[in-house]
Order: C-alpha cells, then sequence, then structure tokens
C-alpha cells in the first residue's frame, strides 16, 4: 500500500487533488467520481424499486400534486387514482407482514371518459412518479383463445419486457389496458354465439384481475407448445383499465330518467348538467353498456374524466412542465431561434381543436400544422411571434 498513489489508476499524489486512504488503499477525486458514475448508472438500470417502508411512500396528497404538474384539471380522477394507488402499495408492504391477521384485496381502477381528456397520461404520470414498471395495451387486439389476434397472457408479456424480464418488479407493476369499452359484448344478453374480441375476453381477463399464476409467452404473441413459459403471479399487479365508453351518457340519463323530449330545456342542457350526470355513473350503467358483472366486480373503483372546455385546453396548452408551448419553444431554440405565442393565438389553436373534436392530444397536431412552414425555414427567422393574424389553417 503506497500511501503516495492512487490504488486504483496508479496516478502520483502531486498529479492529483487528493488521495482518499482505505483500510488497504487511497483512491484519487477522478476515480471516486469514476465509481459514483458507475453506481448512478447501475442503479438507473436496475430500475424499479417501489417503497420499502411505509414511512417511504408518497401520501395521496403528494401523488396528486405530482400529476398536477402534468395533468391539468380532473381533479376527480386525480383524486381518485391517488388514493388506489397509494392503498395498493400500501397493501404491497402489508402483505410482507408475516404477523397480519388480514389479508387486503386490491382495488382495480376503470377510468372512464372521452378521447383525449388524458387518462393515458394520468396513468404513465403516476407509474413515473412511483418508480414502478408501467405498460399500456390496447384491448382491440385481444381475442379468444386460439383466434387471430393476442391471447390474454400477452399483457403481461410487455409488462415483462418493460421490467427487464426480472419476474418479481414485473409482479408489483401497474397494467394500463386501454379502450376497454371496445371488447363490450353487442347486448346485456349473454351471447349464444361466438363473440370473439368482445364477452370471451372480458372473460379471459377474469383470471389476470383477480390474482392467479399465469403462464406468459416471453415473446407475447400466441401460445404455441414448444414456447417456455415464464410464470407471473398477477396478485400484487394493479390494473387500470380506460375507455371513452362512448354513448353511455344516454344509458346514465334513462336510468336517471333526465332523458329529454323534443325540444324542451332539458335537452339544451349545459356543461355542468352533462358533468352531473357523468357523475352519476356506476356499474349498472357499465353493465348496461356490455361489461359483464364478474369483470365489473374486479374493477371496484369507477371514476371520470370531465370533458375539457375551451379554458382548461388554452392551460393544457400553457402550463403543464411538458406543455406543447414548452416543447416547441425548446425545438425551435436548439436552431437559436426563439419562438412566442401570444395569448390569441394559443385561443386561435384551441378553437381549431376543439372544432376537430380530437381532445388534448390533438392540441400537438394542430401546432405542427401552424408551424410547419417556420420549421421549414428555421433558419429564415431568428425572432417568431406568433399571433392570432400569421396563423394559416
Amino acid at each position: 500500500m503506497n500511501p503516495n498513489q492512487c490504488s486504483f489508476c496508479g496516478r502520483k499524489r502531486k498529479e492529483v487533488q487528493m488521495l482518499v486512504s482505505g483500510s488497504d488503499g487511497y483512491i484519487c477525486e477522478s476515480c471516486i467520481e469514476q465509481a459514483h458514475n458507475i453506481v448512478k448508472e447501475s442503479n438507473v438500470k436496475s430500475g424499479f424499486s417501489p417503497a420499502e417502508k411505509i414511512e417511504d411512500l408518497k401520501k395521496p396528497r403528494e401523488i396528486k400534486e405530482f400529476l398536477d404538474q402534468y395533468v391539468i384539471g380532473q381533479d376527480q380522477a386525480k383524486k381518485q387514482l391517488s388514493i388506489a394507488v397509494y392503498n395498493h402499495y400500501k397493501r404491497l408492504l402489508h402483505a410482507q407482514n408475516e404477523n397480519r391477521e388480514v389479508e387486503i384485496e386490491k382495488s382495480n381502477i376503470i377510468m372512464i371518459g372521452e378521447t383525449g381528456t388524458g387518462k393515458t397520461l394520468l396513468a404513465k404520470t403516476i407509474a413515473r412518479e412511483l418508480n414502478v414498471p408501467f405498460c399500456i395495451v390496447d384491448a382491440t387486439i385481444l381475442t379468444e383463445a386460439g383466434y387471430v389476434g393476442e391471447d390474454v397472457e400477452s399483457i403481461l408479456s410487455r409488462l415483462l419486457m418493460v421490467a427487464d424480464y426480472d419476474v418479481e418488479k414485473a409482479e408489483k407493476g401497474i397494467v394500463f389496458i386501454d379502450e376497454i369499452d371496445k371488447i363490450a359484448r353487442k347486448s346485456d344478453n349473454p351471447s349464444i354465439t361466438r363473440d370473439v374480441s368482445g364477452e370471451g375476453v372480458q372473460q379471459g381477463l377474469l383470471k389476470l384481475l383477480e390474482g392467479s399464476i399465469v403462464n406468459v409467452p416471453p415473446q407475447g404473441g400466441r401460445k404455441h407448445p414448444d414456447q417456455k413459459y415464464i410464470q407471473v403471479n398477477t396478485q400484487n399487479i394493479l390494473f387500470i383499465a380506460g375507455g371513452a365508453f362512448d354513448g353511455i351518457k344516454e344509458i346514465i340519463e334513462r336510468r336517471l330518467n333526465k332523458q329529454a323530449i323534443g325540444f324542451s330545456a332539458e335537452k339544451l342542457n349545459k356543461v355542468e348538467e352533462e358533468q352531473y350526470i357523468l357523475s352519476q355513473i356506476n356499474a349498472i350503467d357499465l353493465r348496461k353498456f356490455g361489461l359483464i358483472p364478474e369483470l365489473l366486480g374486479r374493477f371496484p373503483i369507477v371514476t371520470y374524466l370531465d370533458k375539457l372546455t375551451k379554458e382548461t385546453m388554452i392551460k393544457i396548452m400553457k402550463e403543464p412542465k411538458n406543455s406543447v408551448v414548452n416543447q416547441f419553444v425548446e425545438l425551435f431554440k436548439m436552431d437559436g431561434v426563439r419562438l412566442e405565442f401570444t395569448d390569441e393565438s394559443i385561443e386561435r389553436i384551441v378553437e381549431e381543436t376543439i372544432d376537430k373534436g380530437l381532445g388534448a392530444r390533438g392540441l400537438r397536431g394542430t401546432t405542427e400544422k401552424v408551424l410547419e412552414d417556420y420549421m421549414f425555414d428555421i433558419t429564415a427567422k431568428k425572432d417568431i411571434i406568433l399571433t392570432k393574424s400569421n396563423i394559416k389553417l
């Protein structure tokens, strides 16, 4: 052990700023920095680590505050989602307690809301905050076993891929099943003919949602006899389902006896009236829509997302950390161009998007169209101020 040189890189004392002594050697500041970077990178790669103690778990209010930075409005949905996710991971910690007397069941969530209201964004943001594996699966590609399409188990293949095939981590993940309304059965009566992508898929989902050990094909797709399977226990996987449920409002109105006949004032209802009707949604309406009772029983939490108003859309354009305005300003800044949106230009983009009926996700497309010519001649100007008059749509 030489006290005048680094035991790792061999640099002499005079070539470095400091040498830190250990029990069997000395290390210089640049080796310390290198070792620190290696540890940091390996932590990022190993990725997901939900809280180990109840004290480390983020409380519902903290989760909601984080969601507020990225998702505008939808306070009711954010509140319910924060509580559900907090309780879910609290349940996992409770399950590790060997002396437990009560076993806590999990509460999967179903979110109802028009396209572009933020269902997927909410689920994605919450998974990022909790640092757990997360995947989005489209329910429309799923079919009954034996038919062209994907088996229900392929949902878990995606989760395994995200978790780098670490089964233990995948078993604490979150799965977002999008377009759940597209697998509704065609009528409220049980099907007597094959409903390949409807009722059969719902029944296939039951065992996944409830919690059971499932044989998962590692690469997804169809199962075949020669394939090696990975066994995944779905007991601790949180399932969040989302769908537009087009036409659900009429079903709720019928139940509440709020449907108007002719040109009565009731029919010309306001946004508040519409939101009130949606807030009354329950499992009865979803069953009428075509989800089977067994499936609904496994989604105890039903939440809805409000229709986006013009004011909310303007806020979405400007306020979140990753807002559309911030994204394009950053994009132009890379070429040394200063881009500025006036309030009138933002309002015009929002009005155009509302006319198209695309929700918040349509804002980016409309903005792309507005900035098309400026992006084509990116170096032509150093300052671009976007006003209502120079927007061509």
